[in-house]
C-alpha cells in the first residue's frame, strides 16, 4: 500500500472509534481487529517510507492507545517527540506532547500525563500557537476528572469550550459539551 492510500484508509476508522460514556469518555474501538490490521499496515509502511515517519509513528501510537496497549503507544509517541524536537517543529512537538499525555493517562500515569499537557500548554503560549490550546485543555481536564479533581477539570473544559466555540467546529464543541456534562454529573454525586 502506498502512503497516500493509507492516509485515505484511516479516515474510515472513525466508524470503529467511539468515546466511552462509562469510562470517562476515553476513546475505544468496537473493532480491535480492524485497528490491528491498520497498525500492521502502518508498521510495514515505516520500513519503506522515510518522509512520513512522524505521521506513521504518531498514527501507530494513537491506535495502540485506543486498542488498550498504552505502553506500545508511549514507545511510538516518544519517538515522535524526539523526531519533532530534532526537526525543530514546535507544532508537531505540541501535538505529540498531547498524544503522549493521553497515552500516559491510559497507562494510569495521570501525574506524568498532566506534566505533558502543561508542557503543551506552555509551548502553545510561548510560541503563540493557539490551534492546540483547546486540545491540551480538554485532555488535561479529562485527566483531572479521572483523578476526581472535578472543579479543576471543569475549569479546563470551560476554557476549551470557549476556544472551540470560537473555532466553530461542531464536533469539537460537542465533545467538550459531553465532558462538561460528565464532570457536572460526577461533581454532584
Amino acid at each position: 500500500m502506498r502512503i497516500v492510500d493509507f492516509k485515505k484508509s484511516i479516515s474510515d476508522l472513525s466508524k470503529f472509534i467511539y468515546f466511552d460514556n462509562n469510562d470517562y469518555l476515553r476513546e475505544k474501538t468496537s473493532n480491535p481487529l480492524k485497528l490491528k490490521e491498520v497498525i500492521a499496515e502502518a508498521e510495514n509502511l515505516l520500513k519503506t517510507n522515510k518522509e512520513d515517519k512522524y505521521f506513521l509513528y504518531g498514527t501507530i501510537g494513537n491506535l495502540y492507545r485506543i486498542c488498550g496497549e498504552p505502553q506500545r503507544a508511549i514507545n511510538y509517541l516518544n519517538y515522535c517527540l524526539s523526531y519533532a524536537s530534532e526537526e525543530g517543529n514546535i507544532r508537531n512537538e505540541i501535538v505529540t506532547l498531547i498524544r503522549l499525555g493521553e497515552a500516559l493517562k491510559y497507562d494510569k500515569k495521570h501525574k506524568e500525563a498532566l506534566e505533558f499537557f502543561d508542557e503543551a500548554l506552555n509551548k502553545c503560549k510561548a510560541n503563540k500557537i493557539d490551534a492546540y490550546l483547546d486540545f491540551a485543555l480538554q485532555h488535561k481536564g479529562k485527566s483531572l476528572m479521572e483523578l476526581g479533581k472535578f472543579v479543576e477539570a471543569e475549569k479546563c473544559f470551560i476554557q476549551a469550550f470557549q476556544l472551540r466555540e470560537f473555532k466553530g467546529d461542531p464536533t469539537l464543541i460537542d465533545s467538550t459539551k459531553q465532558a462538561l456534562d460528565l464532570v457536572k454529573r460526577l461533581k454532584n454525586q
